[in-house]
């Protein structure tokens, strides 16, 4: 999908790539093919957000990795002197061109993402389109203040994070220009969650587009 000079690719699960004249992934699992990175981003540790396997891949010497502190240790048998930033919510990293901002993701009545963890989700802003990944997170109060968003990549699969009602919901209190459904299909839920989705933005006139 283009945005601009900016393509966007899904790669399953929370996966995503971004390009304009860099490369930046987003917790790439389970990649199928791949390019070296020049960003990466990880929102959290658990193991299908930070896969050493994949992220192995994809560094090269100088790749900026910004992630959260409990990701540090993982890094530690990297043969590629990575560039590693450890960023903390409400932090903003700037690069040349790009902007990183680390904002809340968590369950509310759910014990995989507990709020004390401090976990990611991301505001990208990259050639003045900002793009919202939201992590492993449920919906929460947070979202009402996050500003203008074009892209919201929302995750739809339940279990871990929203279902689609959920994630419909948030979509509506952020009001992207374009909502994307993430986190089904791979661990949990299925085609169908992101169809869902799709419906009930699309019901209440946000537009949403399955990757």
């Amino acid at each position: 999908m283009r945005l601009g000079n900016i393509e966007l690719r899904w790669l399953g699960q929370s996966g995503f790539l971004i390009e304009n004249t860099r490369k930046i992934y987003i917790d790439p699992y389970k990649i199928k093919s791949w390019e070296k990175a020049d960003l990466i981003l990880i929102t959290h540790s658990h193991y299908d957000h930070c896969s050493i396997e994949d992220l192995k891949k994809i560094v090269k010497d100088g790749t900026i990795v910004i992630c959260s502190g409990d990701c540090c240790s993982k890094f530690n048998h990297m043969q590629e002197k990575i560039d590693l930033r450890v960023i903390e919510l409400g932090q903003e990293i700037e690069v040349p061109g790009i902007k990183v901002k680390a904002v809340p993701a968590y369950n509310t009545d759910k014990s995989f993402h507990d709020k004390r963890e401090y976990w990611n989700g991301y505001i990208i802003d990259i050639e003045g389109i900002r793009i919202y990944h939201a992590g492993d997170t449920d919906l929460i109060p947070e979202m009402q203040q996050l500003g203008k968003i074009d892209v919201a990549l929302l995750p739809v699969g339940g279990t871990y994070t929203m279902n689609a009602e959920e994630a419909a919901k948030a979509a509506f209190m952020i009001k992207p220009k374009l909502a994307v459904p993430m986190h089904f299909g791979s661990m949990v839920g299925s085609k169908e969650d992101g169809l869902r989705f799709k419906d009930l933005c699309e019901g209440e006139g946000i537009n949403c587009e399955i990757l």
